[in-house]
């Protein structure tokens, strides 16, 4: 024997055992995977941009005494009653089916705590989230799931869903075991029945039918509500530039680390681009059409604190939204839980099978006796807490760099620690005035 040590066996970068795992898995079972959550790859993100404070070349402001402005107007281009926010900070659309009724409230119940808004999600406008939300987004979605005009006009503005950044170009999902009675009377479907949302709206083929159906939109509400048109990061510079052509107040725009209730994980993982990629070519557009703040831009896609808030506003953006934050603020994937989680095979903080109905929080489910487990009025005050954070964490961070609104910061307060991101926000590399791409300097 020889007397040196046998060299470990080593995996294979491509077929390591996760993606050997699913090959098994897709032979034994002959289906793709369903899963909700987000990407779980690592992408170029916020955390790869740093603020440059102010020292001697800018000028700080003091915390305790200077204001720095938080509040947004949003629709301002069209609508009669444009919406005023206390902060940049949205709810983004999950629906009644893949939450609770009770997860729905406590949304509605924080965001106006907070001055916010929040959004229906697909399946149409329940009467929890209605009446404790002050500001309330209507999602228009292909599906049509729930749409009626009484809601429209009940509204504060209308979302037209054109995409989502966990699954651009494809459809949504809702498998039977959440399809209760009243999720099933809401979306006029067979209770049980797993329900698939299609890709697109029936009713238009291109930009000109949108146009048209923005037009009909405010024509049904009186011109009132300001019209998003939202999309999913995949091509943002046309597709900001068609949505604004087409009369939209609003574009929403998803990059691919944002969540979904139930897709394809090949969606999930293989398809669309970095929210990091897609803001400076959704401004750019704007730009380009001198629309640069009169449509305002809202961005989401795995925002997480005010530092994430803070650059996203940074490179242009107006306001953010947030979706799979606001659920674990709520309480979704708690620890407490970790006992229940394990009978379910998983664990906290990694539980994404949120089609299944089972989640012991109570929050992704439409299981009775665990939407008891929820109290929507602490999920509220949770929410609003949050919320309150992640904003005076963004004015902190505009206050060191001398910007008393929010709205203040931009690109040259900002620069990058990979090349990768630079050259995906457009900002320089750290210690170099080079964004990649666009000049040859050091």
């Amino acid at each position: 024997m020889s007397d040196f040590p046998r060299t470990p066996p080593r995996y294979s970068a491509t077929f390591t055992p996760a993606v050997n795992a699913e090959i098994r898995r897709a032979a034994a079972t002959g289906i793709y995977d369903i899963r909700g959550g987000g990407t779980k790859r690592h992408l170029p993100h916020f955390d790869d941009l740093l603020f440059l404070g102010a020292s001697i070349s800018r000028y700080p402001l003091e915390g305790y005494r200077e204001k720095c402005a938080t509040d947004v107007w949003l629709g301002t281009r069209h609508a009669k009653n444009p919406i005023h926010l206390d902060i940049p900070i949205t709810i983004a659309g999950m629906s009644f089916g893949a939450l609770s009724g009770p997860a729905k409230e406590a949304l509605g119940r924080g965001a106006t705590a907070a001055g916010t808004s929040t959004t229906t999600g697909d399946g149409g406008m329940t009467e929890e989230e209605r009446g404790h939300s002050k500001t309330l987004v209507y999602q228009y979605l292909p599906s049509r799931y729930g749409m009626n005009p009484d809601d429209l006009r009940r509204a504060d503005a209308i979302e037209i869903v054109v995409g989502q950044g966990a699954k651009p170009g494809g459809g949504g999902m809702l498998l039977g075991q959440k399809i209760s009675d009243r999720v099933a009377n809401m979306r006029n479907l067979p209770k049980g029945i797993d329900q698939r949302s299609a890709c697109r709206h029936p009713d238009w083929t291109g930009p000109d039918d949108l146009e048209i159906k923005i037009l009909e939109l405010r024509e049904i509400t009186n011109w009132e509500k300001p019209i998003y048109v939202k999309v999913g990061g995949a091509r943002p510079y046309y597709d900001t530039a068609l949505a604004v052509k087409a009369g939209a107040d609003v574009v929403v725009l998803d990059g691919m680390q944002g969540g979904t209730a139930a897709t394809q994980d090949v969606f999930i993982e293989h398809v669309g681009m970095p929210i990091l990629a897609c803001i400076p070519q959704a401004v750019k557009a704007l730009q380009d059409l001198g629309m640069h703040r009169r449509v305002q831009l809202i961005v989401s896609g795995g925002i997480r604190s005010g530092a994430d808030v803070a650059k996203a506003m940074a490179l242009g953006a107006d306001a953010v939204s947030i979706g799979t934050a606001a659920l674990i603020a709520l309480g979704d994937n708690d620890p407490r839980w970790e006992e229940e989680y394990q009978k379910l095979g998983t664990t906290a903080d990694a539980y994404d099978d949120w089609h299944e109905g089972k989640d012991p929080a109570g929050i992704t489910t439409q299981d009775p006796e665990l939407s008891k487990r929820f109290d929507p009025v602490l999920g509220g005050r949770r929410l609003k807490n949050y919320l309150k954070v992640m904003t005076l964490e963004a004015q902190t961070i505009a206050r060191a760099c001398g910007k008393n609104h929010l709205h203040n910061l931009e690109p040259e307060d900002l620069c990058s620690l990979t090349i990768e991101a630079a050259a995906m926000a457009g900002v320089p590399l750290a210690g170099t005035n080079w964004i990649p791409g666009k000049n040859g300097g050091f």
